[in-house]
């Protein structure tokens, strides 16, 4: 399995999510050495350039789909807003990698963020929803893979917690002849509906 490349994306920072179960692996991506450095491995004895065995495939930038980087839920009844707000997420920080496993790239996606108690008072456990997709951008833009993610967050006396998601299972095919991988993107953003039951196969109706 060889790396396409290792890039990373923030936004602003955020206190480290310790008490977070996948905090070391989401850790581990922003972490290693410097990208510039060569890979050794590749470099062939006569010193000359190192040869790319993923045909100048990139890791897809990460960005924030318009209108999903928050998460408020308000108390029954009522809107998220002012008084009436229970709790509001937002995205903090971003990292990615890909990997090329024969003719399908495997993305690791971490994501980082904040929950906040509002006025309404948050309850003690929080669901976070989160949706990360794969898409070709341009005129028509297109979803290659798309799958939903989620996270309990123990809400504190301070009411303000760090929490963690990191996407390891995200798979998508090489792009084809003739398409142009540097319009590939991850968009991630908070989704509430994969907080649903997932939904029933269809079975057979009988005559």
């Amino acid at each position: 399995m060889a790396a396409v490349s290792v890039a990373l994306g923030a936004t602003s920072l955020a206190s480290p999510a310790a008490a977070q179960s996948l905090t070391d692996r989401f850790k581990s991506l922003f972490g290693g050495g410097s990208d510039d450095k060569p890979d050794q491995q590749n470099l062939p004895a006569n010193g000359g350039p190192a040869a790319d065995p993923t045909e100048g495939l990139t890791c897809p930038p990460v960005n924030i789909r318009a209108g999903a980087s928050t998460y408020a839920v308000a108390a029954p009844g009522k809107q998220a807003i002012g008084n009436d707000v229970k709790f509001q997420a937002s995205i903090t920080k971003t990292a990615r990698e890909c990997n090329l496993e024969g003719s399908q790239i495997i993305a690791k996606i971490g994501i980082q963020g904040r929950v906040i108690a509002g006025a309404a008072g948050a309850p003690a456990t929080v669901e976070i929803p989160m949706r990360v997709a794969v898409v070709q951008g341009g005129v028509n833009e297109k979803v290659i893979a798309t799958k939903a993610y989620r996270t309990t967050v123990q809400m504190t006396e301070d009411g303000s917690v760090p929490f963690t998601i990191v996407a390891e299972d995200l798979v998508y095919p090489v792009p084809g002849p003739g398409s142009n991988p540097d319009a590939y993107v991850f968009y991630i953003g908070f989704d509430p509906q994969a907080l649903g039951p997932e939904p029933k196969a269809r079975g057979k109706k009988k005559r």
